[in-house]
């Protein structure tokens, strides 16, 4: 199955001046990397580093107006004061590095812990006061065609970037504890994203005012991850059950339950029932066995989503949907009741495990929300792909017993589920 629950998350690598920077060989390489540092790092003056700067103007003037040796004194000792302050900032962020874990997938909605590991590789010097610029914001699910904005009005630009800005959340992580040479500790963001898709989290900078505040250090990052967003949950409610006239006997699962087909034989255990001992076979193995039989299910269901722009003329209603249908193929799975599902005009796929519905929760994300014709060529279709041999039985066997469940728009925000026809569900 060619899906991204089956591929590998992509593994976090360490970052940091102790990983990324090449330690210098010789003395004129390290004095030149204190004087020129990379194009990564930064040092600004604060407004105390400013206000200190301007007083040595002062007394540098006055010291050589009025040559006096106190003056001079005074002008080496706060030049000093800056020269100890920038190199003590080189040293606090030199041989520190930082990861970057994101839980796979999110849910829109729920918080979920993002963690930054730090560790200190320095063998005699602590590091303090580090600060990190974590920023999480939408990616465009795939390649969009190539618009003009030279028509667009200068409140059309500003309301886009608005948009985007409010989609973007921005967080600064503390070390406010001492990091001990060759220990390491972890910093945790409660990320809360607010809609499904694809979002990349990634560290925008490293920062430190040690040890005293005049200069403000700052390092650069190279570390983003980009991770699925699933939709959120949403309530549901039941109008009437939708009989369903050609699963009234019932299906056979692999698994256990209380059915009358026989699955397989089983050790006994403490607290099965007497009635389950198969005396013959424990007799012939000289240990008890009970009998395992299959479990039964009333019905089972397909879900088909239809993200035709004709249907879904609210995005609000097309994102409400998004989400019922996560929700209720997560519940008709833990019920063992969903079969497979299709998106559009998307090849079936056979949801018997819970990769298979990862996979379909992973396409739900990634919807997006149609204003032209499916049609057109410009319109990408988002489709399931196959999954084995069970993906194409999967539809036939649920159009032969007609539990289909399709969605369409209700009202003004609801959104209904309709199982042949019938209405079932609103959410």
């Amino acid at each position: 199955m060619n899906s991204q629950s089956d591929a590998a998350p992509p593994r976090a690598e360490w970052d940091g001046p102790s990983i990324r920077v090449r330690q210098p060989g010789r003395w004129s390489e390290f004095l030149w990397s204190l004087v020129y540092p990379t194009t990564n790092q930064r040092v600004m003056p604060t407004v105390s580093g400013l206000a200190l700067i301007g007083l040595a103007l002062g007394i540098g003037s006055a010291a050589y107006n009025a040559a006096n040796n106190i003056l001079f004194i005074t002008l080496s000792l706060i030049l000093s004061c800056l020269i100890l302050s920038g190199v003590m900032s080189w040293v606090n962020l030199r041989g520190v590095s930082w990861l970057l874990l994101v839980p796979r997938p999110l849910r829109a909605g729920q918080e979920a812990p993002v963690t930054l590991e730090l560790r200190n590789r320095k063998s005699r010097v602590p590091v303090y006061g580090l600060w990190f610029d974590l920023v999480a914001r939408p990616v465009a699910a795939g390649p969009r065609r190539p618009e003009a904005t030279i028509r667009a009005t200068s409140g059309q630009i500003r309301a886009a970037f608005a948009q985007l800005e409010r989609l973007t959340e921005r967080v600064t992580l503390f070390q406010r504890a001492r990091l001990d040479p060759g220990g390491e500790t972890r910093l945790d963001w409660l990320f809360k994203p607010a809609r499904r898709g694809l979002v990349r989290v990634e560290l925008t900078g490293v920062g430190s005012l040690f040890p005293f505040g005049f200069l403000r250090k700052s390092h650069g990052t190279a570390l983003r991850q980009e991770v699925l967003v699933w939709p959120a949950p949403l309530e549901y409610q039941f109008v009437r059950v939708a009989a369903a006239p050609h699963s009234a006997e019932g299906v056979r699962l692999a698994r256990a339950g209380a059915s009358n087909d026989l699955l397989a034989l089983r050790r006994y255990q403490a607290g099965d029932s007497h009635r389950l001992v198969h005396w013959k076979a424990s007799a012939r193995l000289r240990r008890l066995m009970v009998r395992q039989y299959a479990a039964e299910s009333t019905a089972v269901y397909f879900l088909r989503i239809d993200t035709a722009a004709g249907i879904w003329l609210r995005e609000e209603q097309f994102e409400r949907m998004c989400g019922f249908a996560a929700t209720l193929a997560e519940d008709l799975f833990t019920e063992a009741r969903l079969m497979g599902a299709a998106i559009d005009t998307g090849a079936a796929i056979a949801i018997r495990r819970v990769r298979d519905l990862e996979f379909f929760l992973d396409q739900l994300a990634m919807l997006e929300w149609k204003t032209e014709d499916p049609g057109s060529a410009t319109q990408p279709k988002v489709g399931l792909k196959e999954t084995g041999p069970d993906a194409g039985n999967a539809l036939r066997a649920a159009q032969a017993r007609r539990n289909i469940v399709t969605f369409a728009p209700e009202a003004v925000r609801g959104v209904a589920a309709y199982v042949d026809g019938q209405k079932t569900a609103t959410a």
